[in-house]
């Protein structure tokens, strides 16, 4: 029996898919409930998954799904697009360079939101748990202020976190090695992060 805090968080993961296409992640959770950290929102994902009414994928981000979700897997080929600077900006993402094969469902995504992968190169996001090797799964939509975004800024591309101050976008690393990148000209969303991979083989 869940209790009344859990059954809230329940309607919530089933709301917000159900609006956004993705399920939200333990920082949209932790702002919507108030908790004091991401810690107690992955606390009451735990209870959830003990209690057999949500199911997590280890090793990806939002990979929350429901059991009734999962009687009949659907697997969805994933193209990974080369891969995108997490330090200073460089050059354009490569062209197709592979895949993923994953289960949709576990992503809490649709097919319909074409999703696409990057692998990550350099250590600008180790605050936000993505690290060198790592593949970001991106779809193209609106992003919102906190997304983790693959964005060509001033002609360069780069994975970084999406913010505005005065309406005004920049992007932030979540390593304070790297300053903000504040756009002269140009921003572009090409991506808005919504889930992660980590193979057993990548390295840190």
């Amino acid at each position: 029996m869940l209790t009344e805090r859990q059954q809230q968080l329940l309607e919530f993961l089933r709301g917000f898919q159900r609006k956004q296409g993705v399920m939200p992640s333990t920082r949209d959770i932790q702002r919507h409930f108030g908790f004091a950290s991401q810690t107690a929102a992955m606390s009451h994902l735990k209870a959830l998954e003990k209690k057999g009414v949500i199911r997590r994928l280890a090793g990806m981000a939002r990979a929350v799904s429901f059991p009734e979700d999962l009687e009949k897997p659907e697997t969805i080929t994933i193209p990974i697009y080369g891969s995108i600077p997490a330090g200073f900006a460089s050059d354009n993402p490569e062209s197709k360079d592979g895949s993923l094969s994953l289960d949709i469902q576990s992503l809490g995504l649709s097919r319909s939101s074409n999703p696409f992968a990057l692998r990550v190169r350099g250590d600008s996001m180790i605050g936000a748990h993505i690290c060198h090797g790592d593949h970001v799964i991106l779809v193209q939509k609106e992003p919102k202020p906190r997304d983790v975004v693959a964005a060509l800024i001033d002609g360069e591309t780069t994975l970084k976190r999406y913010l505005t101050e005065g309406n005004k976008p920049y992007l932030k690393a979540e390593n304070p090695k790297y300053p903000d990148l504040i756009p002269a000209q140009e921003l572009m969303i090409q991506g808005v992060m919504v889930g992660l991979f980590r193979s057993q083989g990548t390295p840190a």
